[in-house]
Order: C-alpha cells, then structure tokens, then sequence
C-alpha cells in the first residue's frame, strides 16, 4: 500500500480559493497535517468547516510552516504578488510544490521558481486547471486526430460578467498582480499554447481602463470587499458597481496578438465589463475549423466545420456534458494528479514550462500595451531548465 503524502497548505481559509484543494483531495493519497496563514481567524474558519481535520499544526510564519520536517509537499495559494519568494522558499526547503497560477509576476521570477525546481530536484505543478475542463479535453482531442489539419490561426474572445471582482482586491493594482492580462489571461494564452502545439515568441498589445476607473462608490479605510457582490445580478451596470477597491489602475479589456514559434499566428482579447460570460476558442486549420459555444459553466458544444461554403451549420457538433464540482469538475482532476506525479511518477497535464511561456506572454503584453503598442520579444530560458521540464522534471 501506498505511503500517503503529507501536504500543508499556505492561505488557509476555506471560504476562499483554498476550498478547492481541502474539498478535492483524496484522502487515500494526502494527508494534511499542517495550514499556512497571516490571519489566525482562518483557523477558526477551517476547524468548524472541516472538524474532522481541525488536529492539523497552524502557522502565520510560512518560513516556520517550511520548516515542519514531516511536511513532503505545499500547497501555495497565497496572493499573487507572493508566489515567487514563498515557491522558491518551499523548494530550497526541499518541498514538492503545487502553486496556483500566475506562476509569478515578472519573467524573472518565473525563471527563479524553475531553476529552484531544478536545483533541488523537487517536483512544481502549476494550477493551470483549464486544461482539467471537459471542453478544452474534446477540442485537444479533435485537434490532435488531425480533422482540421495543421493549425495556422487561433482566437480566443473572453467575456467576465464578474470581471468587477477583481477591481474589489488587489488585482486592481499594476503593484501587486501587473495586470489582468497576465493574471487572468494566462488560463487562455496556456491553452492556445497547449492546443496550436508551440509557445509565443513575439507580442504586440493595446488595453486600456476605460470603465471601473470611473465608477465612484469605492471602499473606505478598513472597508472589506464583498466577496460575492461581483456575481449577483444586482452587479450591473459596470459603471453603478458599489465597493470597489479605492486605487485602479490595471486595464478593464485588452488585446493580445501572439506569433508563436511554430508559425502559427493567435489573437486574445479579454473584456472585464461584459454582460455575459463565457471563453470562446477557435482553431482554424488547413483542412476545417473548430469552435466552443459554452465552456465549463454548464454544457458546451463542440463545432466543426471540414466543409466549404456559405453557411452556418457545423458538419460536426459535440455535445460535451457538464461535470460536477468547481470549475467543472478540473479542480479535483488538477488536485489529485500532483499527489499522483508526486506518489506514481505520473505525469500531469501541466507544465511549469507552459506556465511561464504563457506568463510571459502576458507580462510582454503588458509591457507592449503600457509602452506605445510596440512589438516585443519574449526572454529566452536557459536550455538546461527546458530540457528538464520536457522530461517531465526527470534529469
């Protein structure tokens, strides 16, 4: 039988994004033994939520928590402005290390975080879990049979009904997260890198804040956010949001153009105010086209066209179900599969490669958009660190 892994998590209030962590895991694989968090009431939180848990060790000192000697692997979701220091912290302390995405917020730190993976020989897994969803599965999997021939254009449109969220925290500020182009458009820019089969080389952006910026009812001193404000209904229209953070200054909607090193050619575009919500792929080929209508927010449909003409109906049209769980069902397949790359040597459908290619792609957006629209480069990566990451971190 299987030794389980003893994991701690670092931000540890349930009510937040760490739910998804203690609510998935499979209790035959992981043990959690120790919590991670600068506010004590989150321990408070976590006991009455999971009592059959509340023996496990507390710390508001994430370099003490490093330090548990039984601890074998981190779960860090902590803010994004954190990442880098406390991933580099956890694996020069000889932890495996799952890390929400962004993987950091410059490329620097990105590269930081995988040369301490390689230096210490311990295992990194982002938690890029699109690539968990049902409807990017079935595109992959139409793409990879080779129906619509080699892919030479991509576009992904992103309409964020609840986009007014992430005005009430942090990632309102260039200072703590750079901006939504890197923080929310690495989940798409990691798919059309994962499903065209190459990474950005090349960008060339234009964004702007031209909506929450001018909204006036904002949080006073010591004034915390509604949490679920952002996704009721009552949250509209996006100029007459109420409580957002007092200081915005990252773009509301931006405009990514992405040439890739395999020659294929894709475009971005995310918009923060829409009134409906849903990611919307297309891959174009050589030989057909294929689309989403609907993602993991319930069913999806898979269309493809292998036919020419003037016309609306796919030739081919896929029913995808919805799955059970958050972010339909991907969180509990991204959760379980690093205790299984840690436990079995199972590779995951992650890469900490792709996660800084598709950071990086975000960052150099940024920087395009913020700098006169110019076209910029992304840094190159030393080529031991991506041959170790190609071998699935096997040297």
């Amino acid at each position: 039988m299987k030794v389980k892994l003893k994991f701690g998590v670092i931000g540890a209030n349930p009510e937040l994004r760490p739910n998804f962590v203690l609510q998935n895991f499979e209790r035959n694989k992981g043990e959690l033994i120790a919590l991670c968090d600068t506010d004590p009431a989150a321990f408070d939180i976590f006991r009455k939520t999971y009592p059959e848990m509340s023996g496990v060790k507390t710390y508001v000192d994430y370099h003490k928590f490093l330090a548990e000697p039984e601890l074998d692997a981190v779960f860090i979701i902590a803010p994004d402005m954190f990442h880098e220091e406390m991933a580099v912290a956890a694996l020069n302390a000889g932890k495996h290390v799952y890390l929400e995405k962004p993987l950091a917020l410059s490329v620097e730190g990105c590269d930081r975080i995988l040369e301490a993976a390689y230096s210490n020989g311990k295992k990194l897994m982002i938690g890029h879990n699109l690539r968990y969803t049902a409807f990017v599965a079935k595109m992959k999997e139409i793409i990879d049979s080779g129906i619509i021939g080699e892919i030479q254009a991509v576009w992904c449109r992103h309409f964020i009904c609840y986009g007014s969220c992430y005005f009430r925290y942090d990632y309102a500020e260039q200072k703590k997260c750079n901006g939504l182009l890197l923080q929310k458009g690495s989940h798409d820019i990691d798919i059309i890198h994962w499903l065209a089969g190459g990474y950005t080389k090349r960008v060339v952006a234009m964004g702007q804040l031209s909506v929450y910026n001018r909204t006036t009812d904002r949080l006073q001193p010591g004034e915390k956010p509604d949490r679920v404000a952002s996704f009721t209904n009552e949250c509209w229209p996006p100029l007459d949001v109420k409580g957002l953070n007092p200081h915005i200054d990252v773009e509301d909607h931006s405009m990514l153009l992405m040439h890739l090193d395999n020659g294929v050619q894709a475009s971005y575009v995310q918009c923060m105010y829409a009134p409906d919500n849903e990611r919307n792929y297309t891959f174009i080929g050589t030989k057909g086209r294929v689309e989403n209508i609907g993602d993991y927010h319930g069913d999806a449909y898979i269309h493809v066209w292998t036919q020419r003409g003037f016309r609306h109906t796919p030739d081919i049209v896929y029913h995808v179900k919805a799955r059970e769980g958050t972010h339909g069902g991907a969180d509990s397949l991204i959760v379980n599969a690093f205790f299984d790359f840690i436990r079995d040597g199972k590779a995951p459908d992650v890469s900490p490669l792709a996660a800084r290619n598709a950071v990086a792609a975000g960052i150099m957006g940024h920087d395009s958009m913020r700098n006169g629209n110019i076209p910029v480069d992304i840094p190159p990566l030393r080529k031991e660190i991506i041959q170790y990451f190609e071998n699935g971190q096997e040297r």
